[in-house]
Order: C-alpha cells, then structure tokens, then sequence
C-alpha cells in the first residue's frame, strides 16, 4: 500500500498547488479589472490608458501561462489515468478471464471447462453488448452537451455582437440616452466644435449630463496661459461636468470649445489615483520609466520633486524609488495628494484642473504647492470653497446651481472683507431672537412692577 501511495503521488502532479495558484492569479487580474471601474473617470483624464492596458495585458499573461500549465498537466495526467484504468487493469482482467477458456490448467476436468467455454462466451457477449450501450449513451450525452454549449455560445455572440454596435455607434458620434423629463432631444443630438489652441475658451456650450439634464444652457468663458480661474457652486450645478466636457469624457453638443491638446491639461482630482507598480510609477504616472529617461529625467531630479512638497522621506522609507506595493493603501491621505502635486511638478503642463486636491493637507503645503505651481508657469483651475485658496487667483466662475453663473475677475482682499462683513451679520441675524425674546421678558417684568 506504501509503494502505490507512492507511486500515486510520483505521477499525480500537485493539483491542489497548481489551483490555489490559479485562484490567486485570477483574484489579481480581477482586482486590476474592479481598480479601472472604480477609477475609470480619473484614468481617462489622464490620459493612462496605454499604461493601464498593459497592467491588464501583463496579469493576464500571467493568469494565462499558469493555466496552459494546468491544463497540458491535466492532459498528461489524465492520458495516463485512463490508460491504468480504462485499458492496463482491464485488459489485465480479461486477460486473468480468459486463461481457462483459451488454455488447460491443471485441477479442472473436462465437463468445468465446457461450462467454462459457456460462461466465457456469455461474458463476451455481455461485454461486447455493455459497450454499445456505453458508446451510444455517450453519443447522446455529447448532443445534449453540444447543444448547451451552442445555447451559451450563442447568449455570448449576441453580447459581443451589442458591443461592436455600440463602439460603431460611438466613432460616427451616435449616443443613445435614457433622457431626463428637462431634456432638450434637438440639443443633445447636435454635435459642436473643438479647436486646437493655447487657450480655454468655451462659447456658447451647454453643460449637458450623459442622460440629457442641462445643467447650464449656454457657458461662455475665455482663459489665457497666466490666468487661475477659481470654481464655486453647489453640488451638482456643472463644476465636474465641466472639467468632463474640457477632458473629452463627454460630447460637445453646442457651441464651439477652444483649448490645448489633451497633454498639455492636467487633472487632480481631491482622491488621487495611484497605480499599481513602483514608487517612481507614482510620481511620473502616465509615464513609463522610458518615457522617463527620454525626458532626460532622472531618479535625483525626482527626489528634488518631491523634496519640494516634503515628501523625499518616503523614498528611504518604502524601499526606493524601485519598492512595489499597494500604494493606496500603504499611504495617508496627505501623502497621497502631495504624490499627486509632485506630478503635476513632473509633467509641467500649461494647464492644471484641481478639484479640491488639498482638502488632507495643511495650509503650509498648499501654499507650496500653489506658489510653485505658477513659478512652473502652470496656469490653475480650481475647484474649492476654501477662503485660504482666493489669493492664488485672479478670475472665478461662480455657478447658482439654477442653471446660471458669473464669470468676472477676482479681488481676493475685496472679496475676502466681503465674506467677513457676511459672515459678521449673519452672526448677528443669529443672535436676534434671542434679543426680541429677552426683550419680551424685559417688557413683561416692567409691566408687573407698574401693576
């Protein structure tokens, strides 16, 4: 029993291994597949998709490679299964069967060896019918199973075949929407116009969602390389539907759009997005470390980077620029944003979108970040409602959130003494109940002592 446990292992491979390898392969590959969903928005504004591709290309090979190992395993294995099983101990049992009938063996009289003969030819005729039951049996299993697997094949061409309608509908700029009750059909089936330039000019372009709801009519805005436009308003009233329609994530369908090339306009959002890879993936994200050393840049001229937002530590401390772990996870939240704005330092673009990216640092880093920003020559368009950022513009775009805005420049002192004497009133609006009731009560007790 020792010997063929043995033996059964020697020829067995390590299933068991070879599966839980598997599962964690395919629980990688589907983990990079949930962070594209999940960041899918902030991918596109950047412009990573070439780089994201080839994360998924290479966690797929790898998944791929390891099955194509289990499966010609699962072949050898299961070839030579068949072969003990199904033809050596079978044949040697017909072969132990039949040494009475085709031989003499002492001990066994003649009338034994006729009834022998018998036996044998009944087992023949019972093996030889057991067979042609098998074979047709199988053959019928196999139709049903064919025609399952026709069935699912068939569920899957049809959504292979809605896909490739769906991306020929896109290159000719068709879209089908579910649209909202305010939705104008003769608005969202026009398409407007995009020109190439060095400024950010929007004329007459309506804010439109995906599914119709026209948050702005018609926006009307100029930027030039020097301008830091800020950006307020409540939720919902367009401020990321903008930046949406500037990057190119949703149609134009009015109006004429001005603006530089996709590269020369940066995007970071208040949760920054951080790749799988190394350290140096981070800061020059979407960049490849060619790409990199073809800028002439090197892992020095990154430090100095990230010296300037007082995060050189973290090379030391993670491992190098060459450490690969599970950023999001691994960093804090201000660490994260700083990341973020030693790329924007790293790319330099003309333009910069940042939608509250300095909501998890203190002022002093976002002084730095700001102030050097503009020395680049970067020119900002921010999205915040903190008092402390009004300094580093000079124009602001206020929506109402009923569909209207205000584009004019920005005195950050006026507007600053402005929200002060606001905020001093409203204080004092607060404390007037209080007052009429106290005085109430004043008039009250004055009128019992003149009783």
């Amino acid at each position: 029993m020792y010997l063929s446990g043995a033996a059964l292992r020697v020829i067995t491979p390590p299933f068991g291994k070879m599966v839980a390898e598997e599962q964690k392969l395919e629980g990688e590959f589907r983990f990079t597949h949930s962070r594209l969903i999940e960041n899918a928005e902030e991918i596109a504004l950047f412009s990573g998709g070439e780089i994201e591709k080839n994360i998924v290309s290479s966690s797929y090979m790898t998944l791929i490679k390891h099955i194509n190992v289990i499966i010609k395993a699962k072949i050898w294995h299961g070839m030579m299964e068949d072969f003990l099983i199904k033809y050596f101990w079978s044949a040697a049992g017909l072969m132990i069967c039949a040494v009475p009938v085709f031989y003499d063996v002492e001990g066994i009289s003649e009338e034994s060896k006729v009834l022998n003969r018998d036996a044998g030819g009944r087992t023949q005729a019972f093996i030889v019918n057991r067979r042609l039951l098998m074979g047709s049996s199988d053959a019928m299993g196999r139709i049903m199973y064919s025609y399952k697997d026709l069935s699912e094949l068939a569920g899957y061409t049809a959504r292979v075949s809605q896909l490739l309608d769906v991306f020929d509908d896109i290159s000719q700029n068709k879209y089908s929407k579910t649209l909202v009750s305010n939705a104008n059909s003769e608005l969202i089936s026009g398409r407007g116009t995009v020109i190439e330039s060095a400024i950010i000019e929007f004329k007459d372009v309506p804010i439109v969602s995906p599914n119709g709801d026209v948050l702005v009519p018609k926006m009307n805005f100029r930027i030039e390389p020097g301008y830091h436009l800020l950006i307020v308003g409540p939720n919902g009233c367009g401020k990321s539907s903008l930046f949406r329609i500037l990057g190119g994530l949703w149609p134009v369908y009015a109006g004429t759009i001005s603006k530089p090339n996709s590269k020369k306009i940066f995007y970071i959002p208040q949760r920054p997005y951080l790749s799988i890879g190394t350290l140096r993936d981070q800061v020059i994200y979407p960049d490849t470390p060619e790409d990199m050393k073809s800028k002439g840049v090197t892992d020095q001229d990154l430090l100095k980077i990230m010296s300037i937002v007082q995060i050189d530590s973290l090379v030391a401390k993670e491992g190098g620029f060459d450490s690969e772990k599970d950023w999001k996870d691994v960093l804090a939240g201000g660490d994260k944003q700083r990341i973020a704005m030693a790329r924007l330092f790293y790319h330099r673009p003309m333009y910069a979108i940042l939608d509250e990216c300095t909501s998890s640092v203190g002022m002093d880093i976002e002084k730095i970040m700001y102030t050097h920003s503009q020395l680049l020559g970067i020119s900002l368009m921010t999205v915040s409602h903190r008092p402390s950022l009004w300094a580093y513009h000079n124009w602001i775009l206020q929506f109402d959130g009923q569909g209207g805005y205000v584009f004019t420049q920005l005195d950050a002192k006026k507007r600053l003494a402005l929200q002060e004497e606001k905020n001093s009133i409203e204080q004092r609006l607060v404390e007037v109940p209080k007052v009429e009731k106290r005085l109430n009560e004043l008039k009250m007790l004055l009128a019992e002592q003149q009783v």
